[in-house]
Order: structure tokens, then sequence, then C-alpha cells
């Protein structure tokens, strides 16, 4: 367990991070902070509180435990009392009927207004809930202008962000992290943070997982190596704010948005270790694992990250992308084949174009094909697939799509059922698709 130490406030350059995945990292923004041999001593050094943040259960396993133990200017206990706010367009409760169709949404337009992260936050759908700690919840974000007074904390569960467009100046209890599109942040349960825009006005997507914490798939057959390498995971240092001011701490709590003044900032942690900690992921190193031969294998070989859950080999959410790589199968149609699924499909596309639609679904658009809903490729797509020579190995460049799969329907809010974004056409993408069968053409 190595020592990092990061520092005080500045700008967002020049960051640093720790390599790996869910290790026990130890960093201190000020020589010495790090208390030695003890997590809580009667005196904490340069008259810092000890403050534990737990992400798991206390009894979990050890290799699913997730603490954090921070050293900070000031408790967070520190703040005045909280009263319910407005929700915005963020939703968290999931009872509205599910249609079966195929959906499909154009980008959401960028906000005229002063919007930032929190007010930006759009529910498209999602499932279970966070007072049962299981599920998700499904957002899409349009902002423009950065956070300064104001923090955000999420009780109901882990925060995963896909940017499309602009980067996010993540600040957080740990430390910064900075992430643009192609690449991903997680920020776990119950960790305070605010959002600046780099690049001015951002969109994207955001995972909000209820469940048990996201982790790496496990590799069977595949071996010690491939999909997402633990190394390419970066973690900031210890780094922190010591700033007052009147400031506003917007805490999520079973699916409200509840609002809290404090009079410093809440990033002031000095010094920490653990495992419960920030985490981004640059999404073009994904070593992309297939077929040589003939077929393709399913999906599930393209996850990123994964919330088990309690039935061995299920998940209530994988993160799975769709990075470039070749196609290199003989005699094999290779877009993704036409498929019905027990699974529920979110779909996003951070950049160019998706093998599987060629035309309609664009950057910063969105998708929602649930449980045995019928999709697959588009009729232009089939007919070039059907037509490709493949005795010749094919590129897929331009592109980096990605889905939020789910064992349970993903109940689209109203909202969502009636944006203007929503594509009424999107079943015509099929209507090519013209009977083939030839009883004399074996």
């Amino acid at each position: 367990m190595n020592l990092v130490q990061g520092g005080s406030a500045q700008s967002l350059g020049d960051l640093k991070y720790q390599s790996g995945f869910g290790n026990e990292f130890a960093t201190e923004a000020l020589p010495g902070a790090l208390p030695a041999g003890r997590n809580s001593p009667q005196h904490c050094p340069y008259g810092l509180y000890a403050e534990l943040l737990s992400g798991t259960s206390f009894t979990a396993p050890r290799h699913a435990n997730r603490r954090t133990w921070l050293y900070r200017i000031r408790p967070s206990a520190a703040q005045g009392p909280m009263r319910r706010i407005g929700n915005g367009m963020l939703a968290s409760r999931f009872d509205a009927d599910a249609p079966p169709e195929r959906l499909r949404w154009d980008p959401m337009p960028l906000p005229a207004a002063p919007t930032d992260f929190v007010a930006g936050l759009i529910t498209m759908g999602g499932n279970g809930s966070p007072d049962a700690q299981s599920g998700c919840g499904i957002h899409v974000y349009a902002a423009n202008r950065s956070m300064t007074e104001r923090f955000f904390c999420n009780a109901d569960g882990e925060l995963l962000l896909v940017p499309q467009l602009g980067r996010l100046g993540l600040l957080t209890e740990m430390g910064r992290l900075e992430v643009m599109p192609l690449e991903i942040a997680v920020v776990p349960r119950g960790v305070r943070f605010r959002v600046e825009l780099p690049d001015g006005p951002s969109r994207g997507y955001a995972c909000e997982n209820f469940g048990s914490p996201l982790k790496l798939p496990d590799l069977g057959p595949i071996g010690s190596n491939g999909l997402a390498n633990p190394r390419d995971f970066e973690t900031p240092v210890a780094w922190y704010e010591d700033r007052s001011g009147e400031f506003e701490l917007v805490t999520k709590f079973q699916g409200q948005l509840w609002s809290a003044p404090i009079d410093r900032s809440p990033l002031d942690v000095v010094a920490w270790h653990g495992n419960h900690a920030p985490y981004k992921y640059d999404l073009r190193r994904f070593n992309v694992i297939g077929s040589t031969s003939f077929d393709h294998p399913d999906p599930s070989i393209y996850v990123v990250l994964h919330s088990p859950n309690y039935a061995p080999g299920v998940s209530d959410i994988d993160f799975v992308v769709f990075a470039p790589r070749w196609l290199v199968s003989e005699n094999t149609f290779r877009p993704p084949w036409f498929h019905r699924n027990i699974a529920s499909e979110f779909m996003g596309l951070i950049h160019g174009l998706y093998d599987a639609k060629a035309e309609g679904f664009v950057p910063g658009g969105a998708s929602l094909h649930n449980c045995m809903t019928p999709h697959g490729p588009d009729a232009a797509t089939f007919e070039k697939a059907i037509q490709a020579d493949t005795t010749q190995p094919q590129r897929i460049a331009d592109t980096m799509a990605f889905m939020f799969e789910t064992r349970l329907v993903i109940r689209p809010t109203r909202q969502a059922l009636e944006a203007p974004q929503l594509q009424k056409d999107y079943a015509d993408c099929w209507k090519g698709l013209k009977p083939r069968f030839d009883p004399q053409r074996p």
C-alpha cells in the first residue's frame, strides 16, 4: 500500500491518479496526515477529524467490503437542517406502465437557462427502488453551468457517468477527476462532490445503481487477461478545499432531493485510506474479445462493469461497451443478430455510428428495448451484411456505443414517453425487411 500525496485547492489541470480497481488506497495531501497504525486515534494529525464512510455492511466478506477512513477539517455532521426541495426531472419511483414497444430518442437539447449538473438530470426510466437497495435509475444530463457553491450527495446509490459532449470536472471528498467523452467515472454511494464544466455546455448519460457496488466481471474461460484491465482504472489522490462561505448540500435520499445549508466546503478531506472511492476509466482501453472462426459470442463478452445479484451468474446491471474492433468471422452475419432477450437494454451512443443501425441512432441519443421486445439490425444494415465479403476482415472503427442492461424491466418515465425527442417512426427502420423465403432454393 503506497502513500500518495496530493494537494490543496487549485485548478483542475495537472491531476494525479492512483492505479487499480478496488485497491486499498492510502493518500494524503499533507505529509503525515494519515494516522500510523490505527484508524481513529485520540488526536489526529493536524487537528483533523476521523470519519468512516461505509459503502457495504460491516460484515460483508472481505473481498466485497467497501469502506474508507477520511481525515477531514470538519466532520460531515456539521451541516444545517435538511428541507425537501423540488426534484426537477429526476425520479426514483418506477411504477408507470411499461409499454412493450421499441423506443428511441434523439439527443436531449442543451439548456438555454443556467443549469448545473444536478438540475440537468432527466430520468428516462429504471426499476427496483432505493429503499430495496436493488435496481437502477437511468438518466441523461444536459448542463451549462458549473457547480461552485453547491454540492451533491447520493445516498440512494452509486453513480456511473458517461459523458457524450464536454468534459466533467468531478471534485469529490477523495480528490479530483477529469472525465472526457470516451471515458467513464463512478462516484460511490454517499460521496459528496460537485461538477465543473471545463468546456461549457455538456451532455451525457448516468446510471444510478441502487444495488451492490459495481465490480469487474469474472473472466472464467477467458482466462486471467482481457476485457477491462484493473490497472487501467484511476482513483484520485487526496486533495482538499479549506473554504468558508454560504454553500448548499443537496442530498438524494429515498428518491427525493433534500437541501441543507453548510458554511464550509465539504471537500475538506486532507487524507484518506480505503477502497470506497471514485474512479475513472478510458473506454478506449477495453480489450475486446471476439470470435476468430464463425458466429459471434453473446454481448456478455463486452461487459466493463456489473452489479452482481444474489443468484449466481446474474447481474442487476451490466455496463456493456461496443468499442472499435475487428470482425473476422467467416460465413457469418457479422452485425448483432435479431433477438428477444429476457434482459432489458437501454443503449446510448457516445461517438460515431452503431453497426446495427445505419440511420436514426446518433451520438447523444438513446434507445430502449425491454424484456422480450424484438429488435436487431435495421433493413439497410441487414442488406449490406448479407452481401458482404466475409473472407475479408472488417474494421469497426468510428464508434463507441454502450448499453445499460438489467435483469428487470426498465419502466420509462412519463416525461421520457412524452418527450418531443421520442422518435414516433422508430419501428419504420424494420419495414424494409421483406420475406426472403424460397422453397425452391435450398
